[in-house]
């Protein structure tokens, strides 16, 4: 009776399998075949020269952009930058450079390196690289900035409107994970984890073992704007501080074979020390994976403001000519069980905007102690320190390079800042808000946006004059309280442009050492390790 039952079924299940996989085989090969067609004939017949390979790239990449951010087309030349950005290691000029707004801007000179030591500034913008202007160069320019060691490369730039010229020879770039670490006081040692490259786990055990030598018997693992990397790093990084075999992250996708678990497999450095992880809303990733791994086991205390929210995995895939397909495989979830996707790209709104998971849709989760954790939001420290957490417009301001160009402002009519006494008041402020209203933000805001899109292909006049009135009037309200609104995120906003500033004066390295004696977050870490009842009461 079993066999009569079971054969059937069997069969079914089989047949149903074997049907839906040469359906979807047959659909995929039609909409190739029908795509391959059409490409051929646009490029026979259009009107004017087409380049296939502009117009391939376009489509490629307008056909990902339904899907999510990370999701993503790499050429040649990306394929390169992925693997230097893991490595750690690149030839080029030393400086982080980015395209903003069709300009190309030196965002940070790396201290000692040739762009800095050619004179190069946070804020110069690069017009002209060898004989190519940046301008009409359609790929990303940064890539002409890297080359072979000791060639060399003329540079033209613009700085507070004047045109300069150099010349730099490239060299050996090393980007450490670890840039600082160094003792706060007696006990407590200080560790910034930059990025997840290959030499994040080697690094940071490096200075945890450094400053356990010099007597540290408590430590501050600093994730702030740490935006992730290699999930391996970040395994490798829990386990200097957890026992071997301790599970920190599984993986859950629709293709089997990318469905993991994820444990620590050496012995650790020490699961005992007390230890406090920094974050804010530019932690993601595996940044989120150490957060939210060390919280969930009840091993440290998590201090900042809640992170980004990425809980999805990326894999590179090889194609053809060098090209990849890096796309999101699976989701990831903590030890807890918890997914920290704040974003929900496949259910979006009536603007085609991924949806953001609202907090009372959170599920709640225990870590090993029994403490309510959640999912949905990006980590959630157990301290929140109110400096780290930025509003909407706030966001923006930063996101939009407002601070930056503030800073630049402020370096060349500053002559110099005394770090042991420097911090952005109340009226340095007040002197920020007369830049912004001088300068004008130069961005719509997440309303304005929605609003012009919403009356963008309605002819606003047909309601009448006085319905198009209000419309404008309502934009002007909109735009000129955006001021009045920066207000609320005051202490946030004092804290990036005083980090920005300092940067241009002392380089990163100094602004670690302000960040010592002065950070907000570092004083409540150092306070809470040093008391060591108030430590345990938060992680039971």
């Amino acid at each position: 009776m079993k066999r009569k039952f079971l054969v059937p079924v069997v069969a079914v299940v089989v047949l149903f399998f074997t049907v839906s996989f040469k359906n979807d085989f047959f659909e995929i090969a039609k909409q190739v075949e029908i795509f391959t067609t059409m490409f051929k004939e646009l490029n026979m017949n259009y009107v004017d020269e087409t380049n296939p390979a502009e117009l391939m790239d376009t489509a490629i990449k307008s056909m990902l952009e339904d899907l999510d951010p990370y999701t993503r087309f790499m050429n040649e030349q990306d394929v390169e930058e992925y693997k230097i950005r893991n490595a750690g290691q690149y030839s080029g000029i030393g400086a982080i450079v980015r395209n903003f707004k069709d300009k190309l801007l030196i965002i940070e000179p790396y201290k000692g390196y040739a762009a800095d030591l050619a004179g190069l500034k946070a804020g110069d913008e690069i017009i002209k690289i060898g004989n190519i202007t940046v301008a009409d160069f359609k790929e990303d320019a940064s890539e002409l900035l890297k080359g072979a060691v000791n060639s060399e490369v003329e540079i033209t730039f613009k700085r507070q409107g004047k045109t300069h010229f150099t010349t730099i020879k490239r060299e050996e770039i090393e980007v450490d994970a670890v840039p600082f670490y160094k003792k706060i006081d007696d006990e407590t040692g200080y560790i910034v984890l930059d990025k997840f490259n290959r030499k994040a786990s080697s690094q940071t055990e490096d200075a945890l073992v450094h400053l356990k030598s010099q007597g540290a018997e408590k430590i501050i693992l600093d994730l702030r704007g740490n935006p992730g990397g290699l999930l391996s790093e970040a395994i490798n990084i829990c386990n200097l501080f957890v026992p071997k075999d301790e599970m920190i992250v599984t993986t859950k996708s629709k293709v089997k074979k990318f469905n993991r678990t994820y444990s620590t497999k050496n012995e650790p450095v020490d699961t005992e020390i007390p230890l406090v992880v920094l974050i804010d809303g530019n932690s993601a990733s595996a940044s989120e994976i150490v957060s939210g791994a060390l919280q969930d086991l009840d091993r440290a205390v998590v201090v900042g403001a809640r992170s980004y929210g990425k809980g999805l995995v990326q894999r590179p895939i090889n194609l053809t000519y060098g090209t990849q397909l890096k796309v999101t495989i699976s989701r990831y979830f903590t030890p807890s069980g918890r997914c920290i996707q704040a974003l929900d790209y496949w259910h979006r709104d009536e603007n085609g905007n991924a949806v953001r998971t609202t907090q009372e849709n959170y599920k709640e989760f225990t870590t090993r102690n029994g403490r309510k954790v959640y999912d949905g939001g990006g980590v959630m420290p157990d301290i929140e320190i109110t400096s780290l957490k930025l509003g909407e417009l706030a966001q923006e301001v930063v996101m939009n390079n407002v601070v930056f160009d503030y800073a630049t402002d402020y370096y060349y009519s500053h002559p110099s800042i005394d770090l042991n006494n420097f911090s952005f008041d109340n009226t340095a402020f007040d002197h920020f808000k007369d830049f912004v209203f001088e300068n004008g933000l130069g961005f719509d805001t997440k309303i304005e946006r929605k609003l012009k899109s919403a009356i963008r292909n309605e002819d606003i006049s047909e309601y009448g004059s006085e319905v198009e009135a209000s419309y404008y009037n309502f934009l002007t309200t909109i735009s000129t309280n955006k001021l009045k609104v920066l207000d609320q995120d005051k202490e946030g906003l004092q804290k990036d442009i005083e980090d920005e500033i300092i940067k241009r004066y002392h380089y990163r390295e100094g602004l670690y050492e302000y960040y010592l004696s002065n950070d907000e977050a570092i004083k409540n870490s150092v306070a809470i390790l040093a008391d060591e009842k108030k430590y345990k009461e938060i992680l039971h």
